[in-house]
């Protein structure tokens, strides 16, 4: 029997309308090289108000990891959130995997829609793209926000054991679940205190079926870019003013690459850590992470802390 019902696609249709609510539209831009950027963009650009990027990280399309902080921001921002390559409705035809390549096509796009200047938001995976727009277009990008975001990993940190999965195979399974159990896992993985209403292995497989099955193995392979041959020593330094925010007990990426990170970036980043969190610090303390948002993106006289710029908070 066909399925007459999908809760995934419902709650799709749901942050579509937030985001429209929100005043932004759905915009597609085919960038001549076989890649296609979908992105979320102003109705109307408001010349008055500061630019922000929104990157999202793993998991679903960017209106499942932004929908929370979209009205808000949008209120302050001309706010933009684009699905990155693979994800949503972004695709390439080109062999190109890194955070390299996925942040010229996000500044390629931004370009297409006549922005100039902006402040970056990445989650997780999304921060390493973030870092590296910072790095590449440092007259374009005004201020980073990372959060959860590994940048400063190493490809032995996984030998060294600093990660619970023993290889990128292994952590591909999970980050890019094809059954309940992986999914479940997943989410006991990515936060601290995981819900416990028990979700039904239908609107599981749901999820997966709509979310998690299309472009697999581009999405594998933009993983085990991220980790191949990776050294600290040949990460560029940003010289935005950078804020590193964390989740101290995040699973995906140790609290110890959060410190590594503020180290590399010295005086010119402050870091954040968010008691009671593990890594999707977007859905588990949405309050305080754009509190914290707020305060860095639209304070631009805010003293530096005196303890090093390093905050716990609640």
């Amino acid at each position: 029997m066909a399925k007459c019902f999908s809760f995934t696609l419902s709650r799709d249709q749901c942050f579509r309308y937030s985001f429209r609510n929100a005043g932004l539209k759905s915009s597609t831009q085919d960038l001549g090289d076989g890649t296609i950027v979908h992105c979320w963009v102003p109705k109307t650009h408001k010349p008055q108000k500061p630019t922000l990027l929104l990157i999202h990280g793993f998991g679903a399309n960017a209106m499942w990891q932004w929908n929370d902080f979209i009205s808000p921001l949008a209120s302050k921002f001309n706010v933009y959130v684009p699905d990155l390559l693979f994800f949503g409705e972004s695709y390439t035809s080109r062999p190109e995997r890194t955070e390299a390549f996925q942040a010229q096509c996000v500044m390629r796009a931004m370009e297409g829609h006549g922005v100039k200047r902006m402040s970056v938001v990445g989650l997780s995976y999304g921060g390493f793209v973030a870092y590296s727009m910072a790095a590449q277009f440092p007259e374009a990008v005004e201020k980073v926000v990372l959060g959860c975001t590994g940048v400063c990993l190493e490809e032995k940190d996984m030998e060294n054991g600093m990660f619970i999965v023993k290889s990128v195979e292994e952590a591909a399974d999970i980050l890019l679940p094809q059954s309940p159990q992986k999914l479940k896992e997943l989410m006991k993985f990515s936060f601290y205190k995981p819900a416990k209403i028990a979700v039904p292995s239908c609107f599981l497989a749901d999820f997966i079926d709509v979310m998690c099955t299309v472009n697999r193995q581009e999405r594998k392979e933009l993983i085990e870019a991220l980790y191949k041959d990776r050294k600290l020593s040949d990460l560029p330094k940003i010289t935005q003013p950078t804020l590193i925010i964390w989740g101290e007990n995040d699973q995906v990426f140790p609290p110890e690459l959060a410190h590594r990170l503020k180290r590399h970036l010295g005086d010119n980043a402050q870091l954040v850590m968010l008691k009671n969190a593990g890594h999707a610090i977007n859905l588990e303390k949405p309050k305080q992470l754009y509190s914290h948002l707020k305060a860095f993106l639209m304070d631009s006289c805010s003293p530096p802390q005196q303890d090093g710029n390093n905050r716990n908070t609640d």
